[in-house]
């Protein structure tokens, strides 16, 4: 699918700026996404559980674009939406671990983004990337979020050399959401709500692998705060 004439401002891979993103599209505020400081089991430890999803935010090089993980799994019962907005990486990530986890986070239903899921539930891949595309109220939000954060903000012609991917738990496996592949792609892990953070890192290694002197990853979790 072509990518539209739209470019966004890149959004950063801050918790604070996305917690506030989620919160005013209407997620629950007793969830909200925690930075997760390695991939060592000790650190892994000190992220709050439970968590519902993975963001991985990765540098986008040859090595990495020509080594893909997984294999893409059309009939997965997930909602996946396609990226046609160029920069957009960060909010699909968002979407996705909100989408698929509509059944643990609740939405307040006059905020935007139950609406967005209601309008959209139904359609395919591309048509849900047609409708983000005219949607201008997620626009306005993504726009306003991306302005708040701590690193200078790229132009928005400049294309980001970083990308956005969501892992999640489903059906027993562990899958990844990356609007810029043809549909969500399986790992073939046996995964469950409480090993999905494990197993998701176990999947970033191998992407660091391909780049290991690259300091460009970074991920964060959506997760049940304390208090």
């Amino acid at each position: 699918m072509a990518e539209s004439s739209q470019r966004w401002l890149a959004l950063e891979s801050n918790p604070e700026v996305i917690n506030k993103y989620i919160q005013c599209l209407g997620a629950d505020p007793e969830w909200g996404f925690q930075d997760v400081l390695g991939f060592d089991p000790e650190l892994l430890e000190m992220v709050p559980k439970p968590v519902a999803a993975v963001l991985l935010l990765f540098p986008y090089t040859d090595a990495v674009k020509s080594s893909p993980q997984g294999t893409e799994d059309a009939s997965a019962s997930l909602y996946f939406t396609k990226q046609t907005i160029g920069n957009a990486c960060g909010t699909i990530g968002v979407i996705h671990a909100l989408a698929n986890n509509m059944d643990k986070i609740k939405m307040a239903s006059d905020k935007h983004f139950q609406a967005l899921y209601e309008a959209t539930k139904d359609l395919s891949p591309e048509a849900r990337a047609k409708y983000l595309e005219e949607d201008k109220e997620l626009g306005d939000a993504h726009e306003s979020s991306a302005s708040e954060g701590q690193t200078k903000t790229p132009a928005r012609e400049e294309s980001v050399r970083h990308h956005f991917v969501t892992f999640i738990h489903k059906d027993g496996g562990l899958y990844e959401m990356d609007g810029c592949r043809g549909a969500p792609v399986n790992h073939n892990i046996p995964t469950t709500p409480e090993t999905l953070l494990k197993n998701a890192s176990a999947v970033i290694k191998k992407y660091i692998a391909l780049e290991p002197d690259n300091p460009g990853f970074s991920a964060i979790a959506l997760c049940k705060l304390d208090g």
